[in-house]
């Protein structure tokens, strides 16, 4: 059985977000697909996401979690401690070899 990690996650200002997002490359309907929020028509075309806009919102209320934005760190490889590894085929596949 695997040990759980212990991560600090606390959730990031809006501007601490938004820095974050502009480090890995990312514009904010970029960022909010990525982490499967809501993306939606623009009043001048194009799309946006309010969702996000409002996470970056520095006297905000709307703050993204901790958890989540641990995986926002990790999906844009930017964790100060951990990294996303794919896992090999044989190490993915829990049932023993065959004889």
């Amino acid at each position: 059985m695997n040990t759980p990690v212990r991560l600090n996650m606390p959730s990031p200002t809006g501007p601490e977000l938004k820095a974050a997002r502009l480090a890995a490359g990312l514009s904010q309907v970029q960022a909010a697909d990525l982490m499967g929020y809501p993306v939606q028509p623009g009043s001048r075309g194009g799309v946006q996401s309010r969702t996000w806009q409002a996470m970056e919102s520095p006297g905000g209320d709307r703050n993204m979690q901790g958890p989540a934005f641990a995986m926002f760190l990790l999906l844009t490889g930017a964790h100060p401690d951990f990294e996303l590894v794919r896992r090999s085929a044989a190490a993915a596949d829990p049932s023993p070899p065959q004889p």
